[in-house]
């Protein structure tokens, strides 16, 4: 694994928010004028930005993770202690308890490693024994520890939809944004999935993939890549899947730095702004879902939460939760938005325009 520290742990200056904003809107960095997601949003009357529906009640259980992965926005790792509270999760809990939501999505970090991850989705289920529940699993962490060997068969027993990070198909590609040996162990982890009925036809237990790119460009046709997947892990590992994700690395975090270290930063905003899809902007995830921090902080999307932009108006946590404001809320924009409506555009479910 890779055993790199967190920007934050190493007090790097971008593991601040406000630092990451700044350089996002600062055009001497760019050393080019590029206009502003709101200028783009304007001309197709898309601003403000507001919610279509909320639909998704999407969860971020904490920061610690057991990989320190180079494109994470989340700057997640072992040495990140943020994590939800139980106290937090009762709050979340109330909120479902009076508001009917198609989806919960649990994300992190790794979601796995907070020691109330079990008992929250026993809840969730306790509340609404139909509602579809997503963890997002790294796969990795299945086989971190044996306390966490029979998480296939409690997603099983609890009906949990499965998205699970998994960069490419070979080694070489995975292991050199996630960490050594981080291919090896998600192979073995998928296909203890699997093994329980995941990714299986007619089992109605959903195993998805989320490929993001390695570097500096945007990802290749969804559908394409799915087929290449799914043809190049079926032939050489035995494993099957439902579908396959392709998510555009939004510039902030690690990739931000990434960016900046390489010099590539002012060519991918130039390429983000230059592949603006006005039907991506339309269909972009935040008008769906609603973000809640591991603090219980609300948020318009996971990057927003990222970037520490909590959602306009007075309803900013779960103590305060007012779903008539925050469905007539205006959605929080900067320029880190480009990255969800370039090409396909990019959502946690993958191409948003089709």
């Amino acid at each position: 694994m890779n055993p790199v520290k967190s920007l934050k742990a190493r007090k790097h200056e971008l593991g601040e928010s406000a630092f990451q904003l700044e350089v996002l809107n600062d055009r001497l960095t760019l050393g080019k004028h590029l206009p502003s997601f709101r200028e783009k949003l304007e001309p197709i009357g898309l601003f403000p930005l507001k919610p279509t529906e909320i639909d998704i009640f999407q969860v971020n259980m904490g920061k610690m993770c057991n990989q320190v992965c180079k494109h994470c926005h989340v700057d997640a790792g072992p040495d990140r202690k943020e994590i939800m509270t139980q106290e937090t999760m009762q709050l979340c809990l109330g909120v479902l308890q009076k508001h009917k939501f198609k989806t919960i999505d649990l994300t992190g970090g790794a979601p796995e490693m907070n020691p109330h991850f079990r008992w929250f989705i026993e809840q969730i289920r306790a509340i609404d024994n139909d509602i579809n529940i997503i963890v997002r699993c790294n796969l990795t962490i299945i086989l971190a520890n044996k306390k966490y060997h029979d998480l296939p068969d409690f997603f099983k027993q609890h009906r949990i939809e499965v998205a699970s990070s998994l960069p490419f198909y070979t080694a070489t590609r995975t292991d050199s944004q996630r960490g050594d040996g981080v291919f090896e162990d998600s192979i073995k982890a998928l296909q203890m999935l699997n093994a329980v009925g995941y990714g299986q036809e007619g089992s109605g237990l959903t195993l998805n993939l989320v490929y993001n790119p390695a570097g500096a460009f945007l990802p290749s046709g969804q559908a394409g890549m799915e087929k290449e997947f799914k043809r190049a892990l079926k032939a050489k590992y035995g494993i099957e899947f439902n579908h396959l994700f392709c998510i555009t690395n939004i510039p902030i975090s690690r990739f931000l730095d990434y960016l900046l270290v390489s010099g590539n930063y002012s060519e991918y905003m130039e390429k983000l702004v230059n592949s603006f899809n006005p039907t991506a902007a339309a269909n972009v995830m935040c008008r769906t879902t609603l973000s809640i921090g591991w603090d219980g902080y609300l948020y318009d999307c996971d990057f927003n939460q990222m970037l520490d932009l909590k959602v306009a108006g007075k309803a900013k946590h779960l103590r305060d939760f007012d779903m008539e404001a925050l469905t007539q809320r205006s959605i929080i924009i900067n320029q880190h938005c480009y990255g969800c409506t370039a090409g396909a555009g990019s959502s946690c479910g993958g191409e948003v325009a089709k």
